[in-house]
């Protein structure tokens, strides 16, 4: 089940808040539980029997954290690396098990390995991140333990940001999970938000992902050219920006419904003046994940440049990885390792020279070819399609056609990369008839996206592939 289906909008959602708002507070939670496993098992029912495992191993593992760290650390730290161990086996056995044992079989010194054909469970990199942060912050001192297992069992599989993220640390909302407000105006801030993601995803995030199936059929099939073989990246570069924006900003609006405040996870990464100010603004919970369990954990930048080096490495070999089983994901985190190295010690004090205006199309340029590794199916399809940017015929009458009809598009989907529109936004909120132009605004996004959702075949998000 996804947030765009008339399913999900029209069955599953009234259900849920309406059963929510009815039972007494304490059985929110158990609601939410119940509610999220049933979400969860619409699309993997098998699948609910590891994410129960991962609940109880992670509730067990916090249970004895907490237990031994008043008396002895050293216990609470096996206790806690446990937990961990057991996490990433489960996550690697159904992540990476295939692609290793393809890799290494392909090797002359090692015995083929069974290709088991696993189904990847969706969102299991999501979740078990999430799970993980609890044992850890519970062993740093950073949250409470969760004595009720209902509640934990909440906060592992609370589908609104289950399959996608954003990536909730523990320590974030440990006390909305004990206790929360239930305001109208917070809901009616979910609500809003949940549209701006629904109309993302829908109207924007497809159609970009439309141009980008049909022009890169072309470029890697009888009718490459280098128009289309950019003008295909950019929609990509917009397509999986607005789609898993958009899925984010359902998942802040949903749990805004009910009570939970998420953070932000995307910050107009497109106007970065840099790779790393691109990676401040996305998918910011990961790089939050990544920062505060493993880079600050293996140093950091405070043991020398040689260190910092390696760490940088270490963590974006592991961001690659986490993004899925195949060597584009590999390369794609590498190429990311070698452009942050690269700004940190040698280009930033040579980039602050430069015009801003110049730095964010520099950056959004580097940020485009890095999608391109993002987007291949193999490293066939990458090299065949990056050839084309070069050295294809540069123009076909077929590719003309679509840049003149798809100029509107390419000019709205800019415009709502950048902070322009919540600018305008909040300056009509400041007039009382701005706000009904809002509204009336929202109502036509919502009437639009509903109107794509019914026309549409079933499209998930980019991400739930993670």
């Amino acid at each position: 089940m996804v947030f765009s289906s008339p399913d999900f909008l029209f069955l599953f959602l009234p259900a849920v808040i309406l059963t929510y708002f009815i039972v007494p507070p304490v059985l929110r939670n158990p609601v939410l539980l119940l509610f999220s496993l049933f979400f969860y098992g619409w699309g993997e029912p098998a699948y609910i029997i590891l994410m129960v495992i991962t609940i109880i191993v992670d509730y067990i593992g916090g249970y004895f954290v907490a237990k031994f760290l008043p008396t002895s650390r050293k216990k609470a730290k096996i206790a806690m690396a446990a937990a961990i161990v057991i996490n990433l086996l489960s996550l690697g056995f159904f992540k990476y098990w295939d692609f290793f044992a393809t890799s290494l079989s392909a090797l002359p010194f090692i015995p083929e390995l069974p290709v088991l054909g696993l189904t990847l469970p969706v969102g299991i990199s999501f979740y078990t991140f999430q799970s993980l942060s609890y044992v850890v912050d519970v062993y740093r001192g950073d949250g409470n333990v969760q004595k009720n297992i209902a509640t934990f069992g909440t906060y592992v599989v609370l589908f609104p940001q289950l399959i996608a993220g954003p990536i909730v640390r523990y320590c974030d909302v440990d006390d909305q999970l004990r206790k929360r407000e239930h305001r109208l105006d917070l809901f009616a801030s979910g609500v809003r938000t949940f549209v701006c993601g629904l109309a993302k995803k829908l109207i924007l995030a497809n159609s970009a992902g439309a141009m980008w199936d049909s022009l890169s059929e072309s470029v890697v099939g009888n009718s490459p050219s280098v128009v289309a073989a950019w003008l295909g990246l950019l929609f990509y570069t917009f397509h999986i920006y607005f789609d898993f924006s958009g899925y984010s900003d359902m998942a802040i609006g949903l749990g805004k419904m009910f009570g939970f405040v998420f953070r932000e996870n995307f910050n107009y990464p497109y106007i970065a003046d840099s790779v790393t100010d691109f990676w401040r603004r996305w998918h910011i919970s990961l790089s939050v994940w990544f920062r505060e369990y493993v880079y600050i954990p293996l140093g950091g930048n405070r043991k020398g440049k040689g260190r910092m080096i390696f760490n940088l490495f270490a963590v974006w070999f592991l961001t690659g990885m986490w993004h899925g089983a195949g060597w584009n994901f590999i390369l794609w985190g590498l190429y990311y390792g070698v452009l942050l190295c690269l700004e940190k010690l040698v280009l930033n004090k040579f980039l602050e020279k430069i015009p801003v205006w110049i730095r964010r199309v520099i950056t959004f340029i580097i940020v485009m070819f890095g999608w391109l590794l993002f987007a291949s199916d193999g490293m066939g399809f990458f090299s065949t399609y990056f050839s084309s940017m070069f050295t294809a015929p540069f123009l076909s009458s077929t590719v003309l056609y679509d840049l003149v009809r798809s100029l509107l598009l390419i000019a709205v989907l800019f415009a709502a990369s950048t902070p322009a529109p919540q600018k305008i936004f909040r300056k009509l909120y400041e007039k009382s008839w701005g706000r009904w132009a809002i509204a009336l605004a929202a109502g036509f996004a919502i009437i639009l996206s509903v109107a794509y959702m019914v026309a549409s075949s079933y499209n998930p998000f980019l991400y739930f592939r993670f």
